[in-house]
């Protein structure tokens, strides 16, 4: 752009964007046709002069949204705008409440889902609307009994969901990790809780998150692992879990003893789900969600700008 139209294009786009003045008005104040306004206007924006930026909790990041269609391989993917986020529990909300509008919008509204738990599913259930869907049948993917009475949301969590999907939920009736791997085998032998891991495995949409491997982790405030049991499992390489099973950056199981004392999908059903959607969002989690979309474990991402941003920068 030469430096006359340059000048006019920054004049004309004050004018437009902060005087409030419609594209006739600024072609009568520089005496210019509405058509010359118009195309300042575009070639302004088109030379990075204009940024536009939506700070309404739920505006998205559409940019940002294509890149990762386009760039990691998914079908869908959800950014939500940090825009005044002043802390990790409100991010955690404005993507839970992204990831129940994704739900919500879904045509044909999914008949069976998996589910997931832990703290950010909980508050994707706390997000949806009675009548987001109709009938649908709820199916917990992996185990969620608590071994402490701190955590026991995984249940609500399943029947939260299909209540105001008007539907049923079907619970997976067993701890998620199991002490002795022959406990385990005997549980998913079991006839109804195999019944439910079918279920999961054939439901048309999964919906889960991921955890960081820190102390943090529900599986620490459960009483399924403990401290000592993270650290070990970050020192053979876990940026966090997914469904209970702990992974590598490649999206990897880095400890398969604890992997097979683990009761519920294995990752490599959750990536043969026609549609899975990650639920991941906050700093602390930017290793494990490029786990998850490098190692194709979700189709869609409902995420953050940070997060996605640095998925991008890979």
């Amino acid at each position: 752009m030469q430096g006359h139209d340059e000048l006019l294009s920054i004049r004309a786009a004050e004018l437009y964007y902060e005087a409030g003045k419609t594209q006739d008005e600024i072609g009568r104040l520089l005496d210019l046709t509405r058509w010359k306004v118009g195309r300042l206007l575009g070639q302004a924006r088109d030379a990075g002069f204009i940024r536009i930026e939506i700070v309404h909790p739920r505006a998205r990041r559409l940019p940002m949204e294509r890149r990762l269609r386009e760039e990691r391989g998914l079908d869908d993917a959800v950014v939500v705008s940090t825009a005044g986020i002043s802390s990790p529990e409100e991010l955690q909300a404005r993507t839970a409440q992204a990831a129940a509008d994704y739900l919500t919008a879904l045509r044909p509204v999914p008949r069976t889902l998996g589910v997931s738990w832990g703290r950010t599913l909980h508050e994707v259930a706390s997000h949806l609307v009675n009548g987001w869907a109709s009938g649908v049948e709820v199916v917990q993917m992996n185990g969620g009994v608590s071994l402490n009475r701190r955590a026991g949301t995984a249940a609500a969590t399943a029947v939260a969901i299909a209540h105001k999907g008007g539907g049923e939920a079907t619970l997976l009736p067993s701890p998620a990790i199991l002490e002795r791997v022959e406990t385990k085998q005997a549980i998913e032998a079991d006839r109804v809780v195999a019944g439910v891991i079918d279920r999961a495995r054939t439901a048309g949409t999964s919906l889960f998150s991921a955890g960081a491997a820190d102390h943090g982790s529900v599986h620490v405030e459960s009483g399924y692992l403990s401290v000592a049991d993270v650290d070990e499992l970050v020192r053979k390489g876990a940026v966090g879990d997914v469904v209970g099973r702990y992974i590598d950056s490649d999206g990897n199981i880095v400890d398969p003893a604890l992997d097979a004392r683990t009761v519920g999908l294995t990752l490599d059903e959750i990536r043969a789900s026609p549609r899975a959607i990650a639920v991941i969002a906050g700093h602390s989690k930017h290793p494990v969600a490029d786990a998850v979309v490098r190692s194709g474990l979700c189709t869609v991402l409902v995420t953050d700008e940070d997060t996605a941003r640095h998925l991008l920068a890979d």
